[in-house]
């Protein structure tokens, strides 16, 4: 599964065989489906199990206990810091794994499609309940958590699309200061504040 989501990340959905999958993980193709029917299928649990791992670091980075725009703060640097070590081992940025085989599937596979779908969903979650947080102890102005979140979310993975199409991870390490103006922050450092 790993190799299936690095291959997918780094090259793309359709530029990655099962052959390559196989290869990569040193495994033979009448074992892969032997457990897999087919790509898709591995795709969708490759993107679940990928998920699961990263799920427990999302869960410490927004908890309720860390005040509410820290959250963001933490989760960018974390994003930045993934990405420079992506591109160190790989040589490119390489943008968010759920978009990049998202965004080239969706129209062609309603499994794969479904699993990102779902995942980016409960991504958005954890933009909305900090965002919500945020608001109730006046942080900034923002009465529809949901919108607000949309409004981030989309902004951030868009940056992360362009930092993977110019191969400049600057473009994230600077989104902090687009995502205050977004959210209404006036502070350019939550923690120094």
């Amino acid at each position: 599964m790993n190799a299936a989501i690095d291959l997918m990340w780094q090259n793309s959905y359709s530029g990655t065989s099962v052959d390559d999958i196989c290869n990569r993980s040193g495994v033979k193709k009448g074992s892969f489906y032997y457990f897999f029917k087919s790509k898709s299928e591995l795709t969708a649990a490759a993107v679940q199990a990928d998920w699961t791992k990263k799920k427990l670091q999302m869960d410490g980075i927004f908890s309720p206990t860390v005040p509410p725009l820290e959250r963001f703060e933490r989760y960018f640097d974390c994003v930045y810091e993934s990405l420079a070590e992506r591109q160190r081992w790989c040589g490119s940025i390489l943008g968010c794994p759920l978009l990049s085989i998202g965004s080239e599937v969706s129209t062609q596979d309603k499994v794969v499609r479904d699993t990102v779908d779902s995942i980016l969903d409960t991504k958005m979650h954890y933009f909305i309940s900090a965002i919500r947080d945020a608001h109730a102890q006046r942080l900034i102005f923002a009465p529809d958590a949901a919108a607000k979140a949309r409004a981030l979310f989309a902004c951030f993975h868009g940056t992360l699309a362009q930092a993977r199409i110019q191969n400049d991870l600057e473009l994230v390490r600077d989104f902090k200061k687009t995502a205050w103006d977004v959210l209404g922050v006036k502070q350019i450092s939550v923690t120094a504040a």
